[in-house]
């Protein structure tokens, strides 16, 4: 009975092999990476963050200087305040350091709302042009060969020119 079984796995092993040996998937590869960074529309996207990026920065480091000076000039008229005054003027600073420091996280959250908002339309047209040229080459799978995605060695046929041909970008 035991042996019966045996021969039977075997069996329904071997014809399965034999079905997925004779229905191979075609396999194609990508560098979706590569593929996104080369689009107009992400270099676009990326522009208007790294300007928004650069305002902000802009603000804060104005902010700074501002509560620079002002520490400076508190710690020149010191001996001439009384032990109230400067203490005021110590809680004074610590007040402008923390509006800076939330302003500062206020500017690194909208950041990056604005790069998802920008960046959800172009990886969504990467994808559905790295689907639609799959679909018309005939290949099943594609896997993506960025670094780090999974892929270590990708032989198989690079959808890379067919995607970039089909986006026109």
């Amino acid at each position: 009975m035991r042996t019966l079984k045996t021969i039977v796995i075997a069996l329904v092993l071997s014809f399965g092999l034999m079905a997925t040996t004779n229905a191979q998937s075609k396999i194609a590869h990508i560098n979706s990476q590569e593929f996104v960074q080369n689009l107009p529309s992400y270099k676009s996207a990326m522009t208007e963050l790294d300007q928004r990026e650069k305002t902000y920065r802009k603000e804060i480091d104005d902010l700074l200087k501002e509560a620079q000076k002002t520490n400076e000039r508190y710690q020149r008229e010191a001996g001439t305040k009384t032990e109230e005054e400067n203490q005021t003027r110590a809680m004074e600073l610590q007040e402008m350091q923390q509006s800076i420091q939330e302003y500062r996280q206020t500017a690194s959250e909208d950041l990056q709302k604005k790069q998802e908002e920008l960046m959800r339309p172009v990886l969504e047209r990467a994808r559905q042009v790295i689907q639609d040229v799959a679909r018309e080459k005939g290949y099943d799978y594609v896997l993506d060969s960025s670094l780090g995605a999974g892929v270590l060695m990708a032989d198989g046929y690079n959808l890379m020119d067919d995607a970039k041909a089909a986006i026109g970008e």
